[in-house]
């Protein structure tokens, strides 16, 4: 079978990665991620549309310099070129999932720490998951 058809929100919420790839399609990306309390994505500026759905936790998230509180339940789009950040202001990790249209990373990519993920360079090399 092409494509990716699970339950998101089960994998989101045991996800205790930093940031772990699913499923790279030619045109978008699934991507899971985790916070730990008081971490955050670190503020970043994409030529790629963004979509984020929190799905446990709370936190707040700054977009353009207009920060809003957030938690499980909300939703958020990110226009490419948007200056961007998520920071888990909560006691338990924020559980996450985005998609990137185009994809962002290596597909299959796994980031246990934000400290893993910042010391690799990877990118998207266009090898998608089929």
């Amino acid at each position: 079978m092409k494509g990716f058809i699970k339950n998101i929100e089960t994998i989101t919420e045991a996800n205790k990665n930093f940031r772990k790839v699913l499923y790279t399609a030619k045109h978008c990306q699934l991507v899971v991620m985790s916070l730990k309390p008081g971490e955050e994505i670190g503020e970043e500026v994409h030529t790629l549309d963004q979509f984020f759905r929190i799905e446990e936790g709370h936190g707040k998230a700054i977009l353009d310099g207009v920060t809003k509180k957030i938690s499980a339940g909300f939703a958020l789009v990110i226009p490419a070129g948007a200056t961007h950040n998520l920071i888990n202001t909560g006691t338990f990790p924020m559980k996450l999932y985005t998609l990137y249209s185009p994809p962002n990373h290596r597909d299959g990519v796994v980031h246990k720490t934000r400290a893993a993920a910042a010391a690799d360079d990877e990118e998207f090399d266009g090898v998608t998951t089929e």
